[in-house]
């Protein structure tokens, strides 16, 4: 099974979001972001010290996501034999392996498919697979699109060292409420909890034309009350669309600065899109 979780500092803060696969009693693999690799395998061997775990960064590996409604059907015939039946028996958020693949069920899209690790030196051939299978490449800036349609953080922007996931619409992540779970960062948690007064994330709809963009300033009236923490444009909407982080006391009537002008903007819930169809 999988679980999507955060890592966090003593004081609550991100240090990474990360999904985490449990695969047996005494193996498990973590799937960390590239641009925080260094940062998090140095805290976890911190963290290990005096444990009996052992942490084994797989830089011989390398992954591939192939995420869409048709994912799952385009993958599953270019998987070893050994592997196939399995992966195409997996339920959302679980995993399959035999010897060095690795296949989850997993994504950070919104959409259904796969995240399949396997040996550097096979990564080629089975992209060259996939784009002879009808498979298109997809950049980041599609990529964020995806994600932000689907409500989901993204690390650096939604949250980071210094925001906590109950800043960030992550509360869910921590078990606060089993008093029996300790884990890292939970006093400090609790202390923020308990204190109140947390700001709101929520998603935003422009009301107009205009693009959302990170950093954007919210007001209420003339009184500066959050930011945009991800913004950008829906292609399944055909509007603008973000993530914001509002103070407590915020009422309504809420406005974004773009360049100079204040633009009305409605608090909605994430997502907005699922399974290309929109929640709003």
């Amino acid at each position: 099974k999988a679980l999507y979780s955060c890592m966090l500092k003593e004081n609550g803060g991100v240090i990474d979001d990360l999904i985490v696969y449990y695969m047996s009693d005494d193996w498990y693999r973590m799937v960390i972001n590239a641009a925080t690799t260094e940062k998090d395998i140095a805290w976890m061997e911190r963290q290990a010290e005096g444990a009996d775990v052992a942490i084994q960064p797989r830089r011989d590996l390398g992954m591939i996501a192939i995420q869409g409604p048709k994912a799952r059907e385009k993958t599953l015939p270019l998987l070893p034999d050994d592997l196939r039946e399995a992966a195409g028996q997996l339920g959302p958020f679980h995993a399959a392996t035999n010897g060095e693949w690795f296949v989850g069920r997993t994504g950070y899209t919104g959409e259904d498919g796969f995240e399949v690790l396997l040996p550097e030196n096979q990564v080629v051939a089975l992209w060259n697979a996939l784009a002879e299978a009808g498979v298109r490449p997809c950049g980041l800036g599609a990529r964020d699109t995806l994600r932000l349609e689907a409500g989901m953080n993204l690390y650096g922007a939604d949250m980071d060292e210094d925001t906590s996931p109950l800043e960030s619409g992550l509360a869910w992540t921590v078990p606060l409420g089993n008093l029996e779970r300790d884990f890292i960062g939970r006093s400090a948690l609790v202390v923020q909890k308990v204190s109140g007064n947390l700001p709101l994330f929520t998603g935003l709809l422009l009301e107009g034309k205009g693009v959302l963009r990170n950093h954007q300033k919210l007001y209420e009236g003339e009184r500066e009350v959050g930011e945009i923490t991800s913004g950008g444009f829906s292609p399944t909407l055909q509007r603008a669309i973000g993530l914001a982080r509002i103070s407590a006391d915020a009422g309504d009537g809420i406005t974004v600065d773009i360049r100079g002008r204040k633009l009305p903007v409605r608090l909605v819930r994430p997502p907005f899109v699922r399974n290309g169809k929109s929640c709003i």
